[in-house]
């Protein structure tokens, strides 16, 4: 049978889940059902390569689970001699576009929202962190501590996403990510951080559901739409959703 390294990886991911992040996905998990039932929402917002979407609106995935998702456009052209202006004061517009985006959100003090950066250095995952934090609303962020030791922060704190989250989620992806050598690639190929933090969510959603489950509250789950009976059962975990709020 041929050997593949990247399944080796991506073997060492999962033990590295096993051995080393089950206290953490236990501490996420606890956020979260502390916060759905008590009238708080969930949601995801990028976690790399758009790996949040395996967790929205999936069969055997919880209804409350939601995108946290924004953009903003303006419209306001000048001549090139006259876009370096100073400003009357420093503005960072990116920024500035995430705190607004933040304070007019759906989102409340005690609701939970899931982020990542593989790096750990990115301005946005860290700035989305404290403006939901500055709001009352816990951060569970994914990263890879290896790659985050090796950078450095690109956020005016000088903070990593280490540094700010409530709940840290080591996805264990090596520096750079990729994980492949293959000769006559001068650099490593494959990269397994993808995977890992897609497989972490579904660590905390597990926990999440058998929690509830066990207290008596089990949340509204779905259904594939594509198996006999899946369209009624995914319609009925929409309304009960929409009624409890989980």
């Amino acid at each position: 049978m041929a050997s593949s390294q990247y399944l080796t990886a991506v073997r060492g991911i999962l033990d590295h889940y096993e051995q080393t992040q089950m206290p953490a996905i236990e501490q996420a998990a606890d956020l979260i059902v502390t916060a759905l039932t008590n009238n708080g929402a969930v949601f995801c917002a990028e976690i790399g390569h758009s790996n949040q979407n395996d967790f929205l609106n999936r069969a055997g995935g919880m209804a409350a689970v939601q995108a946290f998702h924004f953009g903003f456009h303006l419209n306001d052209p000048v001549a090139e001699c006259l876009k370096d202006r100073p400003q009357p004061e420093p503005i960072e517009r990116d920024l500035e576009t995430i705190d607004f985006a933040v304070r007019v959100s759906n989102l409340r003090a005690g609701d939970v929202l899931l982020l990542g950066s593989v790096s750990g250095k990115n301005r946005h995952p860290i700035e989305l962190t404290l403006a939901c934090q500055a709001k009352g609303v816990k951060v569970i962020g994914f990263t890879s501590l290896d790659y985050t030791a090796n950078v450095q922060s690109q956020h005016p704190s000088g903070k990593k996403l280490c540094d700010v989250c409530d709940v840290v989620i080591d996805n264990g992806a090596p520096f750079g990510d990729a994980a492949v050598e293959i000769p006559g690639i001068d650099t490593r190929v494959c990269p397994v951080s993808g995977a890992s933090m897609v497989v972490g969510g579904w660590l905390i959603w597990e926990k999440v559901m058998e929690k509830m489950a066990a207290a008596g509250n089990p949340p509204s789950v779905f259904m594939s739409i594509n198996r006999e009976g899946g369209q009624a059962y995914y319609d009925h975990s929409r309304a009960e959703y929409n009624k409890r709020g989980y």
